[in-house]
């Protein structure tokens, strides 16, 4: 039986483990937290996101989670429009998943077959070409026939593997939250929840989770909203980073004060958005008789913008797990570094053609971006939802 270890328990690594563990491998799934837990927040799947979770086996209990997400538009802080909402084909539109929702289907995917171990952190790997890989936690060194770098952005086993990717900062930070449907305040029908605000340096997002049960029972409802700031994480408590969120707000379009009055401290998740710069020259490195993976986050941070960085590691999951159903090990590897990179490459340079875009500030600029948006920015989001429509997991 070939055996596999995946280093991080996140959604691309609960994905690939649960995968491999179908295909009759042996699994041990690593998570340095003493836990697994996800955060509080929601995803959005794109159709590759959710095709790639088809191919991964874990698509028929998708339509009772998620919501689909209908263009809503984009509109400066004073209410005018920048890009009216636009009705996307059904082949093109997304969905939103509650994390929860959506961390209970991966665990659930994972059966009984993969050996999960909490408190686990990885210091050091060995890719060597005379012997199996393996990862060390300065106590345990265990050996597989393939490791899966799942690790996230501050990924130790690509660190070691590929130092040249390096981690760079975006300059501005993001909040997210899920407003659960007991708390969601009660629009008018005048008012959307679904939408975008572009300001200075700022930027608001919303998207309706729809109500509880509404798309099955275990829906968990409510409203997700993002808020992107410049500048770098805040320190204070959160309580006192949504009050800075309100003041900044102020003034915005509705929905955006509703959602933030009705935003519970604890809801609130921040998070720098950081990227890599360069990109790993890899994603599969062939070792011995097997090989090592990097997948998701480990393999290609990049600006959250279009919404894809769920659904690329999705897209790799279900990659490496056909591969390794059709070729042997080291070939697998290598096809899966072959596959991936001139795909994740496109994505990236779309994600940060779409990053230059919304962080532009400055009199001249935001003249410059407003009057642009209206064309530029539909034909970036057409371009990433034609690249996400087409992609099919290999045969």
């Amino acid at each position: 039986m070939r055996s596999a270890v995946v280093v991080g328990a996140g959604i691309g690594g609960l994905a690939v483990a649960g995968a491999l563990a179908r295909s009759g491998w042996r699994v041990t799934l690593l998570e340095q937290a003493d836990r697994i837990r996800p955060a509080p927040t929601a995803v959005v799947l794109w159709p590759n996101g959710v095709r790639a979770l088809h191919a991964l086996g874990l698509g028929a209990g998708l339509d009772t989670i998620a919501t689909p997400l209908p263009d809503g538009g984009v509109r400066r802080p004073d209410g005018h429009w920048l890009v009216q909402p636009r009705p996307a084909p059904a082949d093109r539109m997304p969905v939103l998943v509650h994390r929860e929702d959506l961390h209970d289907a991966l665990v659930a995917g994972l059966g009984d077959a993969v050996e999960l171990r909490t408190g686990m952190t990885v210091r050091t790997v060995r890719a060597e070409p005379g012997s199996r890989p393996s990862v060390d936690d300065g106590r345990h060194t265990i050996e597989a026939d393939l490791v899966v770098a799942a690790d996230g952005i501050d990924s130790v086993v690509r660190r070691q593997l590929a130092p040249e990717a390096a981690v760079a900062s975006s300059g501005s930070v993001a909040w997210r939250a899920v407003i659960p449907w007991y708390r969601a305040p009660r629009l008018s029908a005048e008012t959307s929840s679904t939408g975008e605000v572009l300001g200075a340096g700022y930027r608001f997002v919303s998207a309706s989770l729809g109500e509880w049960g509404s798309s099955g029972t275990s829906n968990r409802g409510g409203i997700y909203w993002v808020a992107t700031a410049a500048g770098a994480a805040r320190p204070e408590p959160p309580e006192t980073q949504l009050a800075l969120l309100r003041r900044w707000y102020a003034g915005w379009p509705a929905p955006i004060a509703d959602l933030l009055d009705a935003t519970d401290p604890a809801d609130l998740v921040q998070q720098e958005i950081r990227e890599l710069r360069p990109l790993p020259r890899a994603y599969g490195l062939p070792a011995g008789p097997g090989g090592v993976a990097l997948l998701g986050d480990a393999a290609h941070a990049m600006p959250p913008h279009l919404g894809q960085g769920a659904c690329l590691a999705f897209e790799d999951a279900a990659t490496l797990a056909a591969l390794l159903r059709e070729s042997r090990l080291p070939d697998a590897v290598s096809g899966y570094d072959r596959v991936r990179r001139p795909r994740v490459a496109a994505m990236v340079r779309q994600s940060r053609r779409m990053s230059a875009v919304l962080q532009a500030r400055g009199r001249l600029a935001l003249r410059a971006r407003d009057v642009a948006l209206g064309a530029l920015s539909p034909r970036l989001r057409a371009s990433a939802a034609v690249s996400a429509a087409q992609w099919r997991p290999p045969t």
